[in-house]
């Protein structure tokens, strides 16, 4: 399939406004790090600005953002490209889903895909904990990939690998002066949508929202599980669910028998 050329111009002509939640999950210790290395919270307080100012900074239009939502956009040096992102000296992206189940789904894949792509790791014997954090956004320059001229390439919105597509339309909207983009979430198996922010304006308030889950993800040769501590939901998704991608499929190929 050839790649559509979506101009600037063209994607102007797609932007609607978007209101919503967006979920992330970010590993648990992003809280309690440096507790372990300290005697008191005023060394961990000494430690976390030494840390700060150890760091990139903060791109002016996000400096007013909590780190939670500001810290995909203070690294420019991104090693591994994203669906929306390339790799190298890049403009941040921040990934979130409209569900809090489809973020842990997300999360289960990205998790064992790491294993994947290292067969000699064992699979560890404890879960992974996770903190779910949502974030409210509002922008009137949003492209929903899902509908209107644009889902018409939603196979190349959708490829399990092959980001260069999404790549060069992400390029092109930030051209445009766009700040959001939906899209269909590929490892859910119950296809929530995912929302990926080009710019930081497009966070309605400064941090994410006082609601807080707590996920866990155990890995196993045939299943996926996320776990959801309050309130309480099992979700098990079979490694066959995620074999579709080929990098999973490489590693176990009979569960794609």
């Amino acid at each position: 399939m050839s790649q559509p050329i979506w101009t600037p111009d063209a994607l102007r002509s797609e932007f609607s406004s978007y209101h919503g939640k967006a979920w992330r999950l970010v590993e648990a210790q992003h809280l309690v790090s440096t507790r372990k290395i300290v005697d008191s919270l005023d060394e961990q307080t000494l430690l976390e600005a030494i840390l700060e100012d150890a760091k990139p900074p903060v791109p002016p239009r996000c400096r007013h953002l909590d780190y939670l939502l500001a810290t995909p956009f203070r690294y420019q040096a991104y090693p591994r490209g994203s669906r929306f992102r390339r790799a190298g000296l890049t403009l941040g992206v921040w990934y979130g889903a409209e569900r809090p189940e489809t973020a842990a789904a997300e999360m289960g894949f990205y998790r064992l895909l790491f294993f994947a792509e290292s067969p000699a790791t064992p699979f560890p014997a404890n879960a992974g904990e996770y903190s779910a954090i949502c974030a409210r956004l509002a922008t009137g320059s949003a492209l929903d990939l899902t509908a209107g001229a644009l889902a018409a390439d939603q196979a190349l919105w959708t490829h399990l690998t092959d980001y260069g597509p999404c790549q060069a339309l992400a390029d092109a909207a930030r051209t445009a002066a766009g700040a959001l983009l939906r899209y269909r979430s590929v490892r859910d198996p119950d296809q929530g949508s995912n929302i990926a922010v080009l710019d930081c304006a497009a966070f309605a308030d400064p941090a994410p929202t006082i609601e807080r889950q707590t996920w866990r993800i155990y890995l196993s040769p045939s299943a996926v599980l996320v776990q959801r501590e309050f309130p309480r939901r099992d979700i098990e998704i079979s490694i066959a669910a995620f074999a579709v991608d080929p990098r999973i499929a490489a590693i176990w190929p009979d569960q794609m028998l």
